[in-house]
């Protein structure tokens, strides 16, 4: 199946570009902080679509959709992933958010549950006083300046907070080819600066115990910007939630992402749309 590619407006007048495709179940990918749909790289999509009608989003501020200029919460963004799949006419799918789009994704559960199938939450927070923050050296390199830094610059300055220093090291040409992609619709300093306002307005942490839907908790035990400790929050607070982590890999915890699907893939299929 072809894929398709369209605009859903959101409450506020934003138009959100998403992509579909594949077919069976619904599968929505929210992705994380400052990266548009593109971030998920071909080898993931072009796996995950041969068994899921998976939804690409781009988020408020990044690739294609509208980037304002404007403060704005974890639950707009939630509400626009609802935006999106009811342009799309999905009633009902399952959710898979990573960092900043494990976020939304927990606002989206909280929001709408009888429109989530299943959650998967991958390397994120719970936000608030509950949760663990970054080392200081990950926050100096999230929170430096970016104006005067060219984009390719900014993007190699952030690879020690997704990736530990032995991938880097093994697979710079794969960083490196990643780049002019990640590129093609970058994401603007004051939009970056909007997300990460957004997400200091995220406090899940008392409201996750009402998360009703079959819920996956994973991330990458060597984590240096959302460290491995809040998954272990997160799912002790979710009931039944199963909890994964992924050694040897950091914050981009998908660099092991054969093992992911091992653990992702059984779990989706174990609770399929039409029960």
């Amino acid at each position: 199946m072809a894929a398709t590619r369209d605009f859903a407006q959101t409450k506020d007048g934003l138009k959100l570009r998403y992509e579909i495709r594949g077919s069976g179940d619904p599968l929505a990918l929210i992705m994380g902080f400052s990266g548009s749909g593109r971030g998920w790289g071909e080898p993931f999509l072009s796996g995950i679509e041969k068994r899921f009608k998976t939804v690409v989003i781009d988020n408020r501020g990044t690739g294609e959709s509208d980037k304002p200029d404007a403060p704005w919460m974890m639950s707009d963004m939630a509400n626009d992933i609802a935006a999106v799949l009811d342009h799309a006419k999905i009633a009902r799918a399952h959710i898979y958010g990573i960092s900043m789009g494990g976020m939304i994704a927990q606002e989206f559960a909280l929001r709408h549950p009888k429109r989530t199938a299943t959650l998967t939450l991958g390397c994120t927070t719970a936000g608030g006083t509950h949760s663990v923050p970054p080392p200081p050296e990950s926050l100096k390199i999230l929170t430096a300046p970016r104006e005067g830094v060219s984009p390719e610059e900014v993007i190699r300055r952030g690879w020690p907070l997704g990736h530990t220093p032995k991938y880097i090291a093994e697979h710079r040409d794969v960083l490196e080819a990643a780049i002019p992609r990640l590129l093609k619709y970058p994401t603007p300093p004051f939009a970056f600066q909007r997300q990460l306002e957004a997400t200091y307005t995220l406090k899940t942490f008392d409201r996750l115990p009402q998360i009703k839907a079959p819920t996956l908790v994973v991330t990458g035990a060597e984590d240096v910007l959302i460290p491995a400790k809040n998954s272990e929050i997160i799912a002790a607070q979710i009931p039944g939630a199963k909890l994964h982590l992924i050694p040897g890999v950091g914050h981009a915890f998908m660099d092991a992402r054969e093992e992911f699907l091992k653990v992702f893939l059984p779990f989706v299929k174990s609770h399929p749309m039409a029960a």
